[in-house]
């Protein structure tokens, strides 16, 4: 293993940058590669311990939902890629030799073999099967800590559990009977095939859309990055402007806990006032914190509504040490920030230390959507999605519009 890594490492150094670094603004002494530019509509992706890369995507290309990517000669491009399997979903890691990838509304998994046709579709495994489905916030994101729990984000189908969803003035439903199989992370056994929905249990709560899950190995942690709820200004016009709602609520990042509540539908975050706030929709007035005392806070905020949609903790030693056990955030942007620009569509760095942050956040990767300002996400050339770390410690970065891959090498 340690002669891989390093031959992988000594190709790292030999590669070169694209002349227009793929597209993309990075820091000074990082360059870019794009691996390749046209894939389909990527999500989530990883990379196996030879550097084999695995693209899960939302919709299918030539009726392959998974795609292995491998760079043959070395020059940072993939050369040999493949589909494999017949259904879309986000979700996709290795653990144990195996492949894990779901749908929405499952879990499979592949064996690795060595060889040009690292797995076999024709031998896939149902791991879970059952998972509560409805057609919003219906992405089944997994990661697979240390010991072999397997977490799995179930989405609410939902904005604030309101009577009638998205309605001016509607109250909210108290208790919201969604938290019963949605909006939370639930805990499986990765090692155990043909699990059912009802053999999980309910790991945390009210997190209405954790799209960003991720176990991080060096803090022995889980942790995520939600989706927060949209709309203020148009559901409740007499608490809330326009540009109140441009930036809330802010989108939290949090250390997942056994039985954690994070505070959805009835509680949101505000990062001006650093506090959870009641829900309007619960008799809230964008002031007061009755009933959110004991949720949990967050350990870091971001204005709203930029869609976080993947996390990574870098391990690597490529990076300069500041990166060392950092946390990356790829922001997928925004729709609903009128009248001020739209946000988002960049990947973000946190610096961590024992656990936590240890500094601010700040811009690592932008350029995704090709020009300064754009007014919807449909005028985005790419939007990032997905993120991984390669065996050398570079960063892939996936696009889930036109299914392009970049790899970010470190160059000084």
């Amino acid at each position: 293993m340690l002669m891989m890594l390093s031959l992988h490492f000594a190709i790292a150094q030999t590669l070169h940058a694209d002349p227009d670094n793929g597209g993309l603004k990075t820091p000074a002494g990082f360059g870019v590669i794009v691996v390749t530019p046209t894939l389909g509509k990527a999500r989530h992706i990883v990379a196996a311990e030879d550097g084999t890369l695995f693209v899960k995507l939302r919709q299918l290309k030539d009726g392959k939902g998974i795609y292995m990517l491998r760079d043959e000669n070395g020059d940072g491009k993939a050369d040999q890629i493949k589909g494999y399997d017949n259904y879309g979903g986000t979700g996709i890691t290795v653990y144990n030799n195996y492949l894990y990838a779901s749908s929405d509304s499952s879990v499979y998994r592949y064996a690795i073999s060595p060889g040009k046709d690292p797995i076999n579709e024709k031998k896939r495994e149902v791991v879970i099967s059952g998972l509560p489905y409805r057609p919003v916030h219906e992405a089944k994101t997994i990661t697979i800590d240390d010991t072999g729990k397997l977490y799995v984000n179930i989405g609410a189908p939902s904005n604030a559990c309101q009577e009638t969803d998205r309605t001016q003035g509607s109250p909210g439903i108290n208790p919201c009977p969604l938290l019963e199989t949605f909006g939370g992370v639930w805990q499986f056994d990765a090692n155990k095939t043909n699990q059912k929905f009802t053999d999980g249990i309910r790991y945390s709560t009210g997190l209405r859309n954790c799209v960003a899950l991720e176990w991080d190995s060096h803090s022995q942690q889980l942790y995520a990055v939600p989706h927060g709820r949209d709309q203020l200004n148009t559901l409740f016009p007499n608490l809330y402007t326009d540009e109140q709602n441009a930036e809330l609520p802010s989108e939290e990042f949090f250390q997942l806990k056994k039985d954690g509540d994070y505070g959805w539908p009835y509680c949101y975050y505000d990062h001006f006032q650093h506090k959870k706030l009641l829900a309007p929709e619960y008799g809230g007035d964008s002031k007061t914190t009755t009933g959110c005392e004991n949720k949990e806070q967050p350990l870091m905020a971001f204005p709203g509504h930029w869609a976080p949609n993947d996390l990574l903790f870098y391990h690597g030693t490529l990076f300069p040490e500041k990166y060392k056990h950092g946390a990356f955030i790829a922001f997928h942007g925004s729709w609903n920030r009128a009248p001020l620009k739209q946000g988002g569509y960049f990947v973000a760095f946190v610096p961590f230390k024992d656990g936590k942050p240890s500094g601010d956040w700040e811009v690592f990767a932008e350029g995704f959507s090709g020009g300064p300002e754009i007014k919807s996400p449909k005028d985005a050339v790419h939007r990032p999605m997905g993120l991984a770390e390669g065996p050398d410690g570079s960063l892939y970065i996936t696009d889930s519009v036109k299914g392009t891959v970049w790899r970010i090498i470190y160059t000084k």
